[in-house]
């Protein structure tokens, strides 16, 4: 839905995604205190927009998950995103932009805090990313700097022909698959 990217823009403390982010944080945390569940065995798969939620959860609390799947990660540099790409979020922010040209830095700045390349080198769980070559959403530099960035051991999967999809069940199937692995049930 329009309008979240750039709701509470003008301030770190009021930007909507710190409450996403903490929402995301308090998620894990309450999946963890659940009876039942094992808290070692906690893992987040995402895409696009929760890939970027996933890697901020990664980067605050990577002592409360096994693992992270990123499939095609957004959140990611977003001046760049918003420089290359005139698609999907970015569009929102650079609509923003247009009407608030005195803002530009400012803007970017609160982005800053939210931008899941500042969130990787505070994970250290082990990541699995996927990375459509072709994707207009998430652009390739934007989910290989998260990627390159990311502190903990990690792997990514390049769709070379592939966009936004990504490697869509195929890469599902293979993130199952390792989870699986994780877990020992597979």
């Amino acid at each position: 839905m329009p309008g979240f990217l750039t709701r509470g823009l003008s301030s770190p403390y009021d930007y909507y995604y710190r409450r996403v982010y903490v929402d995301a944080v308090r998620a894990v945390e309450a999946a963890a205190a659940l009876p039942g569940v094992d808290p070692g065995r906690i893992m987040v798969a995402a895409g696009s927009q929760g890939g970027g939620v996933g890697l901020a959860v990664a980067g605050l609390i990577p002592e409360a998950l096994r693992a992270v799947f990123l499939d095609v990660p957004s959140l990611v540099l977003f001046r760049r995103a918003t420089e290359i790409s005139n698609t999907g979020s970015r569009a929102e922010i650079a609509e923003y932009l247009r009407t608030h040209r005195a803002s530009v830095e400012e803007v970017f700045g609160v982005l800053g805090f939210f931008d899941g390349v500042n969130f990787a080198p505070r994970a250290t769980v082990p990541a699995w990313f996927s990375v459509g070559l072709m994707d207009q959403v998430c652009p390739p530099s934007t989910v290989f700097a998260a990627y390159n960035h990311y502190a903990g051991p990690k792997e990514i999967r390049v769709w070379p022909y592939n966009g936004h999809e990504g490697g869509g069940p195929a890469q599902e199937a293979a993130n199952l698959a390792r989870a699986r692995l994780l877990l020992g049930t597979g």
